[in-house]
């Protein structure tokens, strides 16, 4: 049975390619594409649990991507590479995107794997929380019922 579905956003085939085939041998479904625009629809067509993107693609900053990626799923866990030399401030930038780990090309495998699972874990947990939260919203609202039913009931006609 395959495990979450994995998308990677990457201009370099090569790097599509060997993540790809790194990650279907850990049975992740995955996509990739090589273009911001073909890369959005994909995420209303599957769900994504991780997005593996490059820094920079068609000559432009994903950044705004990714911010309008974990305002839709919040869940989401991203993963930015980057071969380009980055200043503190871009760095802090990315990181309050949405990014959750960001890594200098070129990358180990056991690097990728190990935040990644990391990711999906906290990703899982995220999901958990919020479930509770809304199991929790529907406990409250069904007591406040409970209670404006019974003093309905106690006034007098």
């Amino acid at each position: 049975m395959p495990k979450e579905t994995i998308l990677i956003l990457d201009n370099e085939k090569y790097i599509q390619w060997t993540l790809k085939k790194l990650l279907e041998r850990e049975e992740y479904t995955v996509l990739s594409s090589d273009s911001i625009e073909t890369v959005t629809p994909l995420f209303s067509e599957h769900e994504v649990a991780c997005l593996i993107t490059e820094y920079w693609i068609d000559h432009s900053s994903t950044l705004e991507m990714v911010r309008e990626v974990k305002k839709r799923f919040p869940e989401i866990y991203v993963m930015m590479l980057t071969s380009r030399e980055l200043s503190e401030e871009k760095y802090k930038e990315i990181l309050n995107v949405g990014v959750d780990d960001l890594f200098k090309k070129p990358f180990t495998p056991v690097k990728i794997f190990l935040h990644l699972k990391k990711g999906l874990r906290q990703r899982n947990i995220f999901i958990q929380k919020r479930q509770l939260e809304q199991k929790l919203d529907r406990i409250d609202a069904g007591r406040y019922i409970d209670r404006i039913s019974s003093r309905a009931e106690s006034l007098p006609l």
